[in-house]
């Protein structure tokens, strides 16, 4: 009776295991759910395609720096400047892109390649990546300037018209969205070489072990940081049509707060494409819509968004603790 009762027990307890994860997997996804419902019940009208393509305007640069924010997140790493570089690229997009494509896109891979350096110099030296990315935003920064001292330029015309495309049925960031979740979660959660480069920040003691390159890593991860920064100046620069040296300052912290709210922690390893997409969303809709129809004043709107982060991590720690 009593080895009974203790499997029973045990099963119990594994079940309840199994319920703590799938809601902390669903965490993220209740966070939009209850999001949106709040917009339709602020204002009903929001909900249908023209609404959603005007609310989710930004959404496809967020989710895009989101993305790019959380390779160094799986690194075990930070970037605190990905939005100044979202900004240099923006300026570049909008000059020299236009002006000059080849020169633009040498500009542009060569900044890819700047960041990949920075991911051999941070784990050679075993520099922090904070203070070291955190300089680097001031060169951004004042690159940035240099290129366009005054707001000004111009998007390339095929960029306007990407971003412009208007599908039937389904809102194209809402596709785009889709289409930026599956091939990042494919590529790093599908793929062997996508397991090493989570592995590098979960554990680089064995993956050293096994004979892997942790500076190849590191490299690696820092590029494609670099490489879905561009993509996100470069959609940003397509939706708003020119170019601003500040144009994407504020997205260092929503990069870090859309990893953040899709799942992803500061534990190397433990990052959710899918997830941090959702948190991009998330933000897109909070950040204004959300907050715009509740008559919240736009200088309230970044706390109200801060709120909104301490109250998911709150839950995803009490359903942490009833995991443990």
């Amino acid at each position: 009776m009593t080895a009974v009762s203790v499997e029973n027990g045990l099963k119990s307890s594994a079940r309840a295991t199994r319920r703590a994860r799938m809601l902390r997997s669903l965490l993220p996804a209740l966070s939009l759910a209850l999001v949106l419902i709040a917009i339709a019940w602020l204002n009903p009208r929001a909900i249908s395609y023209f609404g959603f393509s005007l609310m989710l305007n930004l959404a496809i640069p967020i989710a895009l720096a989101t993305i790019a924010q959380m390779f160094v997140i799986a690194g075990n790493e930070l970037d605190l400047s990905i939005g100044t570089f979202v900004g240099f690229v923006g300026c570049v997009t909008a000059t020299w892109l236009k002006d000059a494509p080849l020169l633009g896109v040498v500009i542009l891979l060569g900044s890819i390649g700047v960041y990949a350096l920075l991911g051999a110099l941070i784990h050679l030296r075993n520099l922090p990546s904070i203070v070291v990315t955190l300089g680097m935003s001031f060169v951004w920064q004042g690159i940035a300037i240099l290129i366009l001292p005054k707001p000004g330029g111009k998007a390339p015309d095929w960029l306007l018209t990407l971003m412009a495309f208007k599908p039937p049925f389904i809102p194209f960031p809402i596709i785009a969205a889709l289409l930026i979740a599956a091939v990042v979660h494919f590529g790093l959660m599908r793929t062997s070489y996508g397991v090493i480069l989570r592995g590098s920040g979960g554990n680089s003691a064995a993956l050293n072990r096994a004979g892997w390159s942790l500076l190849r890593t590191k490299i690696a991860l820092f590029a494609l940081t670099g490489l879905f920064g561009v993509l996100s100046g470069m959609a940003l620069i397509g939706i708003t049509t020119s170019a601003d040296a500040n144009i994407g300052n504020g997205y260092t912290l929503l990069s870090i707060a859309g990893v953040i709210l899709g799942g992803g922690e500061f534990v190397g390893g433990r990052v959710s494409p899918i997830g941090a997409v959702i948190g991009a969303l998330t933000l897109a809709l909070a950040a204004s819509p959300l907050l715009t129809f509740m008559h919240i004043p736009p200088d309230w709107q970044v706390a109200a968004n801060g709120a909104i982060l301490i109250i998911v991590l709150a839950a995803r720690v009490l359903i942490s603790r009833r995991e443990r």
